[in-house]
């Protein structure tokens, strides 16, 4: 697993819930973005991120998020979620996801997104602030 998931600073345990599947018998697609979504979270509280938002008022917001489907999950399994940053840019950067399925030993799906900073008191875009950008660099540099 540490393999397929190597570059990816930020990983996550996540396990399977009958509740997920659909009736084809497999993890709905929906719950896909969820896992993305876990992982994004423990990602921002490594960068105290979520913090810093709270103080500022400036803090993410998901602008655009796709997934590839590579082989269905189903319950039981654990999974792993890799999430790494990069092509940080003036307001935004991009995040990458991977979910690796034990039960597979293999990707079940890997998706994208992009994330912009915003300003929640001024209700608009904001630049992404300093020292964000260097906890990112410092994470994605360990």
């Amino acid at each position: 697993m540490e393999q397929l998931l190597s570059g990816f600073p930020v990983v996550i345990p996540i396990t399977v819930a009958w509740g997920e599947m659909d009736a084809f018998g497999h993890v709905n697609n929906v719950v896909y973005f969820r896992y993305f979504e876990s992982a994004r979270i423990a990602y921002f509280e490594r960068l105290q991120m979520l913090d810093y938002m709270r103080e500022s008022g400036i803090g993410p917001i998901v602008a655009s998020l796709q997934c590839r489907f590579r082989a269905p999950l189903t319950y039981p399994d654990t999974l792993s979620v890799g999430v790494r940053a990069h092509s940080l840019e003036t307001d935004r950067f991009t995040m990458d996801y991977c979910v690796v399925s034990h039960k597979l030993a293999k990707v079940a799906a890997e998706g994208s997104g992009v994330v912009v900073m915003y300003d929640y008191k001024a209700l608009t875009k904001a630049p992404l602030p300093d020292v964000l950008r260097e906890r990112i660099l410092a994470l994605e540099s360990s």
